[in-house]
């Protein structure tokens, strides 16, 4: 009897896991669900098919249905596929309901592209219909007297469907705004022109054409707010005047080094000579003594050349009285 009852607990339990597996493997549920919503799915090819191929049935199904009901064909064996190649298959299939109730073309081979290349395709359909606006932060550029100039933009932007794969973000869009809002205010002869009319600066730039190559079409750039910063072209002037002090200044003091080193050069050539002079009139003794020796020079000779440097002498001192007088004291 236990033997009985035990086998019986065994029995129930491998119905209950058999259940469990076939309704995992085969979802009733869903397929009733489909079936009564207008969508033909087959049992076992699709549901089991898709449980065997690691794919989700309740995702595909429910937005198999949310397309159905939306009128919009779509092929199950294309879902799958996005699915399985690791889309966000919801996203895409809300895409193609939003773009289909704004009337705009959008089909689900695109928008699974979109989404493959990492963009938000619900949002991007959204700001087709929706556009967005950016705002650059602030531009600082210099208009042709010198002023700088601070501005603010804001662009009014709608995305390109067509260019949503492969085209350039919101970025790019900032950096060619700031270039041609600086290039416009670097062109202004003077920085008052671009204060009493601002939206020039806004024409200018939309002329040309920078949502070239972008994910977005340009539908208006309008200017928030225009300050007027610091005078450069005066900043510039006074450095340029204190570079040029700087090297008026530096070549002064070449010159005077220069002048130094020639005046030093001269002292030593004057200071050559007189050593030469001195060793000449060291000389003078030696050559007087040999006269002497030689009986070319008399005692009355020798007195007569004394009182002719004797002579020279007093003419000299009365000549340059101040050097006599320092002469006196030295004695």
């Amino acid at each position: 009897m236990d033997g009985i009852t035990g086998l019986s607990v065994v029995i129930i339990i491998a119905v209950i896991i058999f259940l469990i597996l076939f309704m995992y493997f085969v979802p009733i549920g869903l397929f009733i669900t489909a079936y009564f919503s207008g969508v033909k799915l087959r049992i076992f090819k699709d549901l089991v098919g898709m449980r065997l191929r690691k794919v989700s049935p309740f995702t595909i199904v429910r937005n198999l249905i949310s397309a159905s009901k939306a009128g919009i064909p779509v092929e199950t064996d294309k879902i799958e596929a996005h699915y399985l190649a690791g889309g966000d298959v919801t996203k895409v299939v809300n895409a193609l309901i939003s773009a289909n109730k704004a009337n705009l073309e959008l089909s689900f081979e695109k928008a699974a592209a979109i989404d493959l290349a990492g963009r938000d395709v619900l949002e991007a359909v959204k700001m087709s219909v929706l556009p967005k606006v950016i705002e650059t932060p602030m531009v600082a550029a210099v208009a042709k007297d010198g002023i700088q100039l601070k501005a603010v933009a804001r662009i009014t932007v709608r995305a390109n469907i067509e260019r949503l794969v492969g085209g350039a973000g919101e970025a790019t869009i900032l950096a060619r705004v700031g270039e041609g809002i600086v290039s416009t205010i670097g062109s202004s002869n003077s920085h008052k022109a671009v204060l009493e009319n601002p939206d020039s600066i806004s024409k200018v730039v939309l002329a040309k054409g920078l949502d070239a190559g972008t994910a977005f079409e340009i539908l208006s750039i309008d200017i928030a707010d225009v300050d007027v910063g610091t005078n450069i072209g005066a900043i510039l002037q006074t450095d340029q005047a204190e570079a040029d002090l700087k090297v008026a200044r530096a070549k002064a003091e070449e010159r005077r080094a220069a002048a130094v080193a020639t005046e030093q050069e001269m002292i030593a050539e004057v200071s050559k000579m007189r050593a030469k002079v001195v060793e000449a009139e060291a000389e003078i003794p030696k050559a007087i003594a040999e006269a002497f020796r030689s009986g070319n020079l008399g005692v009355m000779d020798y007195y007569n050349l004394r009182n002719i440097q004797a002579d020279t002498d007093m003419r000299n001192t009365i000549a340059k009285p101040e050097q006599g007088k320092d002469k006196k004291s030295d004695e």
